[in-house]
């Protein structure tokens, strides 16, 4: 054989996202000039390359080429020990390829994202989370989690407080907030929260990469609802009217109707005990029924020294009252998009049409991206009626025991001012912030 190749070192170890050379020899031991070309074979050919890709030797010459391996910083490039092999092959007779063969060995790295969903919950008894941590390293990892409360009231747990990640994949465990002593009634009370995602380090040495902070908040609500208090005064006012409605309407028509059926037929009736005012009980056809027992005469009723009830002049009719037509239960929703600066962008959820009126009820924002900025609700000609950020929901609703009122003409709309756009969990990246809003109530007409 007229050629012979070697490597400079059986086995190196290659960086990701960094360059490693390794020197092959090349000699021509034959009688001619000649040419080679060289071929990497193994599972790092994706990233490995010679340089240069070619080589012409003078009979009795040698030369060096590079090898070169580039492993990409990704998981799809395992950290651990990889064979391979290159190629010589003389382009003037195919027959006769040396393969020099070593090993590489790619050098793992760390790197480690988390999320928190939602970064604000809200409850009576506890919120609710979950933290997703993102293995984007060469190499199975093993994340230790804790959490600490911006105060004293609040305890906070998890599902698993140890993950273990292979590379390129992502885990979950479930963050719960309970408020030390629960809240019977009064305003929300609002509970910070940190959750730390550290991967563990060997005593005495820095951890392979830097701990991930996670903020969030705990909204906790009252056991009895703000609305309760007026529920109840609602009740009590409902209770006196129909009291005065009673006593003052119904209770003396009652008693006018009970007088008029007293009449003077009614009283003889009564005091001789007999359906016939004449007090003979005539047999059909002229027949007198034979009598079974002597009656004992009955002394007959004193006139009365009362003088007659006087009739009681009829009610005049009341004039009709046209109704209103039955409120329309409605609902209508909006989605609004909004680039990083530029500005704010706006969306109308419902237009009230002429000659209507419409009492809402309930509001539903989400925020289902986990965007940052600022969204604002308003009706009528412009009256704001929620101003949240984005950042500290993901989705939140809103009931109103008194309806908000929106005459014809007036609009409910929604404006997004858009500062970071968020990035769901297992999706891609999306361009801009993305918000709907959903609200429901009744539509009825303001004249019949």
């Amino acid at each position: 054989m007229s050629l012979t190749a070697s490597l400079d070192a059986s086995s190196v170890t290659a960086v990701p996202g960094e360059e490693t050379i390794l020197p092959l020899q090349v000699r021509n031991s034959g009688s001619t000039v000649e040419e080679y070309r060289f071929e990497v074979a193994g599972a790092c050919a994706a990233w490995a390359t010679v340089e240069p890709a070619t080589l012409s030797l003078y009979p009795g010459s040698a030369d060096t080429v590079s090898v070169t391996f580039r492993p990409p910083r990704d998981p799809s490039v395992p950290a651990g020990e990889t064979p391979f092999g290159v190629r010589v092959v003389p382009t003037s007779d195919h027959s006769e390829p040396v393969v020099p063969e070593g090993k590489v060995t790619v050098a793992p790295f760390t790197e480690v994202t988390a999320e928190l969903v939602p970064r604000g919950s809200h409850g009576v008894r506890r919120g609710a989370h979950k933290v997703a941590v993102d293995n984007r390293g060469n190499a199975p990892l093993t994340v230790g989690l804790a959490a600490r409360s911006g105060t004293d009231h609040a305890r906070i747990s998890f599902t698993q407080a140890e993950l273990t990640i292979e590379p390129g994949r992502a885990a979950f465990s479930e963050l719960r907030v309970k408020p030390g002593k629960r809240l019977w009634r009064g305003t929300p009370v609002v509970h910070t929260f940190q959750a730390v995602v550290a991967p563990p380090a060997p005593e005495g040495e820095e951890p392979a990469a830097p701990p991930v902070v996670l903020d969030g908040t705990y909204q906790q609500d009252a056991l009895l609802p703000r609305w309760l208090p007026r529920a109840l005064a609602l009740a009590l006012v409902l209770a006196l009217v129909l009291a005065g409605f009673w006593y003052g309407l119904l209770r003396p028509a009652v008693k006018s109707a009970a007088r008029e059926a007293i009449t003077p037929e009614v009283i003889a009736s009564a005091t001789t005990g007999t359906g016939d005012p004449g007090g003979q009980s005539g047999g059909a056809g002229g027949a007198t029924p034979t009598p079974t027992a002597t009656p004992t005469p009955i002394a007959p009723p004193k006139p009365s020294t009362k003088p007659a009830p006087k009739p009681t002049a009829k009610p005049k009719p009341k004039p009709s009252v046209k109704t209103l037509p039955p409120a329309v239960p409605t609902s209508a929703q909006v989605q609004v998009r909004d680039g990083v600066g530029g500005g704010s962008s706006s969306g109308t959820a419902l237009s009230v049409p002429d000659g209507q009126a419409f009492r809402l009820t309930d509001i539903v924002v989400q925020n289902p991206q986990g965007d940052a900025g600022t969204v604002v609700v308003t009706v009528g000609e412009g009256s704001r009626v929620l101003s949240l950020a984005l950042e500290n929901f993901r989705d939140s609703d809103y009931h109103f025991v008194t309806p908000i009122l929106v005459p014809a003409g007036g609009q409910v709309t929604m404006t997004v001012t858009c500062r970071k756009v968020g990035r769901p969990v297992n999706a891609p990246a999306p361009s801009r912030c993305a918000e709907s809003l959903f609200l429901g109530g009744t539509m009825q007409a303001t004249r019949p």
